[in-house]
C-alpha cells in the first residue's frame, strides 16, 4: 500500500461467520488507493490470511497528510468482498464502505506513531469501539 518501510501496528478484527461483517471507516480521510488481491481462503482468524488470502486493501490519507491502510480479508468461507470505496473520495468515521460475506477479518494498519487502545482478544463493535486516539494535527 505504500505506507513506507516503518513498522505499523496492525489491528485484526476476526468476524464468525455470526457476526455482521459491515466495514466501516475508521477516521475521517480521503481514499488514496485500493488494491485487490485474488488469493487463497484458509481461516481468517490465522496470522496468515493477513498474506496468503483474497483481500482488497483500501489506503487512507489524513488531513495531515498521515497515511494507513484498511485490508478486507477473506475467510474461509467467504467468497466475495465488497467494497463502495473509491480512489479519490472523501469519507468520514463510521461511514459504511463495505461488506465481507461470512467468516473474514478486517486489519487496521495505524499510521506511524499511533499505538492502539484495543486489547489481544477484546470483543468490538463496529461504529463503537474506538481502536486507537489520533490526535489532530499531531506529528506523525
Amino acid at each position: 500500500m505504500g505506507l513506507g518501510p516503518a513498522q505499523l501496528w496492525r489491528v485484526s478484527i476476526f468476524l464468525s461467520v455470526l457476526d455482521v461483517h459491515v466495514n466501516r471507516m475508521p477516521i475521517d480521510a480521503t481514499v488514496t488507493r485500493i488494491a485487490y488481491h485474488h488469493g487463497a481462503f484458509v481461516s481468517a482468524s490465522l496470522d496468515k490470511a493477513s498474506e496468503s488470502n483474497e483481500r482488497n486493501a483500501v489506503g487512507l490519507r489524513l488531513s495531515d497528510g498521515r497515511e494507513f491502510a484498511v485490508v478486507q480479508i477473506a475467510g474461509l468461507i467467504a467468497r466475495r468482498i465488497l467494497c463502495d470505496a473509491h480512489e479519490g473520495q472523501s469519507v468520514q468515521t463510521g461511514a459504511r464502505f463495505g461488506i465481507i460475506r461470512f467468516g473474514s477479518r478486517t486489519d487496521l494498519y495505524l499510521p506511524e506513531g499511533v499505538s492502539p487502545l484495543v486489547a489481544v482478544g477484546q470483543k468490538m463493535v463496529g461504529g463503537e469501539t474506538v481502536i486507537a486516539e489520533i490526535a489532530p494535527g499531531s506529528e506523525p
